[in-house]
C-alpha cells in the first residue's frame, strides 16, 4: 500500500484529504506543519508528500526545499488557498523548489486524485 504524508495546518482540510486518500486506498499519515511533518518523513519515509503553503512553524516553502535537500527523489504536491496574496506566486515558488505538482485550494478533486495517482504509479 502506498503511503502518502499529509502536511496541512487546518484539521477540517486535512481530514476531508485523509478521508479522500484513505478512501482511494492510501495509508496516510498527517502532519500539522511542516516541523512535524519533517520528523515525521524522517522516521517513515513516504511515497508523496503533500503539503500546505501557508502553515505555523515551518510553512511549507521551505518542507520543500529540506525534503528536497534531504530526500532528492521526494515527490511532493504543494497545496494553497494563498495568504496575503493569491495562491499562484507561492505556487510558482514552490516548482521551483521541487513540488512536481501545485493546486489552487479548493482545487477539483478529481483532478487532484488524478494527479496523485499519476504520481504513484511512477
Amino acid at each position: 500500500m502506498k503511503r502518502i504524508l499529509l502536511i496541512e495546518d487546518d484539521p477540517k482540510i486535512r481530514r476531508m484529504l485523509r478521508k479522500m486518500l484513505e478512501r482511494g486506498g492510501y495509508e496516510v499519515k498527517e502532519a500539522s506543519d511542516g516541523v512535524e511533518g519533517l520528523q515525521m518523513f524522517r522516521k517513515e519515509p513516504a511515497d508523496l508528500v503533500i503539503t500546505d503553503i501557508i502553515m505555523p512553524r515551518k510553512e511549507g516553502l521551505e518542507t520543500i526545499l529540506d525534503l528536497r535537500r534531504e530526500f532528492p527523489e521526494v515527490k511532493i504536491i504543494a497545496i494553497s488557498g494563498g495568504g496575503r496574496l493569491s495562491p499562484e506566486p507561492y505556487l510558482e515558488v514552490a516548482e521551483g523548489f521541487g513540488a512536481i505538482r501545485v493546486f489552487s485550494k479548493p482545487f477539483d478533486l478529481e483532478e487532484f486524485q488524478e494527479a496523485i495517482s499519476e504520481l504513484l504509479e511512477k
